[in-house]
């Protein structure tokens, strides 16, 4: 969804319960049916209305009136159902012009398939649950457990950005599968601190 805030509020709001339970619930006097729905949401939008609020190369020429309501149009409630919120700055020339270049889209992939197999394992005797964003909270306080500095570093960062119970699972998630890109078989310190960093849309940066 390209444009995010750019779509009807109901519209969006609608989206909260299959993305939550995984199935469309259609409503009527004398029945209601439930259909599978599945899917992988991937959105985009401008930080503001003009496109260049956080941007250090070019002035915002909103005020802060108008950036509140235009990041109003995104709810907290889904916001929170959605793992990774990443900002993504614009790329400079020099940037662009660089011969340095960053790790292979094939070297990736093999990091995804390892870590798809480690979840497949976990997982192998679960029913309905085959990688880590299936998890239910039952399975997220088995699989997720942590150690004294990932403890303390989750509870600062939920007191500092006031974050929801679903987010907190959320970001658990989110670092069970770094941990498993780093074939780590615990969740560390440095897992914690890159899933809080996907929640770009819940730190004070957004707010007004």
């Amino acid at each position: 969804m390209d444009e995010l805030p750019e779509f009807k509020k109901n519209v969006l709001e609608v989206m909260r319960q299959p993305m939550e339970d995984y199935k469309v619930t259609i409503s009527r006097s004398k029945m209601s049916l439930d259909f599978p729905a599945n899917f992988m949401l991937a959105a985009a939008m401008n930080p503001c209305p003009c496109g260049f609020y956080t941007d250090p190369n070019k002035e915002c020429t909103c005020s802060s009136v108008n950036i509140q309501k235009y990041m109003a149009k995104i709810s907290g409630p889904l916001l929170d159902r959605i793992d990774i919120h990443i900002e993504v700055p614009a790329v400079n020339y020099k940037d662009l012009s660089s011969d340095v270049k960053g790790e292979s889209s094939d070297k990736i992939r093999e990091r995804v398939i390892e870590a798809r197999k480690i979840q497949q394992k976990r997982f192998e005797e679960t029913k309905h649950i085959h990688n880590n964003s299936d998890m239910g909270t039952r399975e997220v306080r088995i699989y997720c457990s942590l150690n004294k500095a990932c403890s303390d570093l989750l509870s600062m960062a939920m007191n500092k950005l006031n974050l929801s119970a679903r987010a907190y699972d959320r970001i658990l998630k989110v670092s069970r599968t770094i941990a498993d890109l780093d074939n780590s078989s615990e969740i560390q310190p440095q897992h914690i601190s890159e899933a809080i960093q996907y929640r770009s849309l819940d730190r004070e940066l957004w707010k007004h």
